[in-house]
């Protein structure tokens, strides 16, 4: 039997894959009880932003009045942190290289990551694509793992009415979910489709104490949030597991990747093993074109 294991795949093609990730816009907004068309206006326009071809605040000239007409005071204005602060180089920025030669789609990053975030029933934050092409005996297989890629310049925190989503200063785009009103803008917006909507569901059927199980980035049980949120409703993501960082642990994907084909660290750091991967030939950002500089790389 001839089996290939991640053929010769240029990142392009990598790329192409990756769009099966992302959700229907139309799809995503349909139950949203806000604008559907201001959000994918915006989500398109904050993708020009990204990439330069858009003045941010001409983006702001555009959308500031429509944005107040349908948030209200729970609109806020006012220029993202991604924005406002400068990338100079200095202190820990966090980052992921995923050896895809390596990674032999055993779906372990998922159920850890599942397990570890405590994610409601049908949401992982990290999933596994995998395809094949050709016929038995003479085929080939291609993993494609796919986390938050936390983008340098991410539209996601350009569109958030509510700016619940924010990147922090190591790296990490992370979600204020006291702040999150569930527009689903930030889904629209990602083009990687790295983003999943909380509906609220539980184990209640299924899991003795499901009421207390908690997921580490609420911090709290699920349900006491803002008042003018749908209870236990919000956007949730891959935050790099930042509970697990500040105990000086690794995310769970990385930890319990069976092929190691995961590594992390400080992309700073020249000397880190993820800066010298990052640097290898071998190595490409999914949709660099875009302008989202992610600080996920990959090795083919």
């Amino acid at each position: 039997m001839l089996f290939n294991k991640n053929n010769d795949l240029q990142p392009e093609d990598y790329s192409k894959l990756a769009d099966h990730f992302v959700p229907d816009k139309d799809r995503v907004l349909a139950t949203s009880p806000y604008d559907s068309e201001l959000g994918k206006n915006m989500a398109r326009d904050a993708r020009k932003v990204i990439n330069g071809t858009l003045k941010i605040a001409d983006f702001h000239k555009i959308y500031s009045a429509s944005l107040l007409r349908e948030f209200g005071d729970q609109y806020a204005n006012g220029t993202p942190e991604a924005e406002t602060k400068s990338l100079d180089g200095t202190g820990v920025r966090w980052g992921m290289v995923i050896d895809l030669k390596k990674c032999v789609g055993c779906d372990t990053c998922t159920v850890s990551c599942k397990a570890e975030n405590r994610t409601p029933p049908g949401m992982s934050y990290n999933v596994v694509l995998e395809t094949v092409k050709g016929d038995f005996p003479n085929f080939s297989i291609t993993n494609l793992p796919r986390p938050c890629m936390q983008c340098d310049k991410p539209p996601c925190v350009q569109v958030c009415p509510t700016r619940a989503t924010y990147k922090m200063e190591n790296g990490i785009v992370n979600i204020d979910n006291d702040r999150c009103i569930g527009c689903r803008y930030c889904m629209v917006a990602c083009p990687y489709g790295a983003r999943s909507y909380d509906f609220g569901d539980s184990y209640e059927q299924e899991m003795a104490g499901f009421n207390d199980v908690t997921s580490p980035e609420y911090g709290i049980e699920r349900g006491r949030r803002k008042k003018g949120a749908v209870p236990e409703e919000t956007v949730r993501k891959c935050s790099f597991c930042y509970h697990r960082l500040q105990r000086g642990e690794e995310p769970a994907c990385v930890e319990t990747c069976i092929g190691d084909a995961r590594y992390f660290g400080d992309m700073n750091d020249p000397n880190s093993v993820v800066s010298k991967l990052a640097a290898s030939p071998r190595a490409f950002r999914l949709k660099e074109e875009l302008g989202t500089q992610p600080r996920v790389v990959y090795l083919r």
